[in-house]
């Protein structure tokens, strides 16, 4: 029973360096990088959505993370601390979004660079900027309007009926309602 015992642990300890491995690999692959590159801010409306350690993206290519977001208490506006990987020069007139990945997905920060042959500097703020867009106050609004807008056009239909009304012993046939 006693050699029984040690090839049990034996054989946990082989599957528990397998198990690390595997992690290890994944972490070391799983495109987050460890925040190098240079911070840059953007002042933001709404964010909405978007996380701390959110990608930041040109073209779809994910170039930097998102590092901190904070309230300005003067203007009340968000600010969002991302870095840019080194080696990618951005205008200074780059645009930067929040971007929806998906209708169920996160958000990240797209950025747009622009034509000017100045550089951002490390520590500077992309100036133009596009909120995040709630897809549920879209939506609640689009409701809204549906609304309102059955909401009218019932009452016009009311209104201009002319009273045709069919009560009554008569038993006849109902006469179609003119618009």
């Amino acid at each position: 029973m006693g050699r029984h015992g040690v090839l049990e642990v034996l054989t946990g300890a082989v599957v528990l360096v397998v198990a690390v491995a595997f992690l290890a690999y994944a972490v070391a692959h799983s495109g987050r990088s460890a925040g190098s590159g240079y911070p840059l801010e953007a002042r933001f409306d709404h964010i909405d959505g978007l996380a701390v350690v959110g990608d930041v993206r040109i073209a779809g290519v994910k170039v930097g993370t998102v590092t901190a977001t904070r309230i300005d208490p003067k203007t009340f506006s968000a600010i969002v601390t991302l870095t840019v990987r080194d080696g990618i020069e951005l205008p200074k007139d780059t645009g930067a979004a929040i971007t929806s990945e998906s209708l169920l997905g996160g958000k990240y920060i797209s950025l747009s660079p622009g034509g000017d042959e100045a550089a951002l500097k490390p520590g500077q703020t992309i100036t133009i900027t596009q909120s995040s867009v709630s897809l549920e106050e879209l939506l609640g609004k689009f409701i809204f309007s549906v609304t309102s807008l059955n909401n009218q056009k019932g009452g016009q239909q009311d209104g201009t009926s002319g009273g045709q009304s069919q009560s009554g012993s008569g038993g006849g046939a109902l006469a179609p309602l003119s618009k």
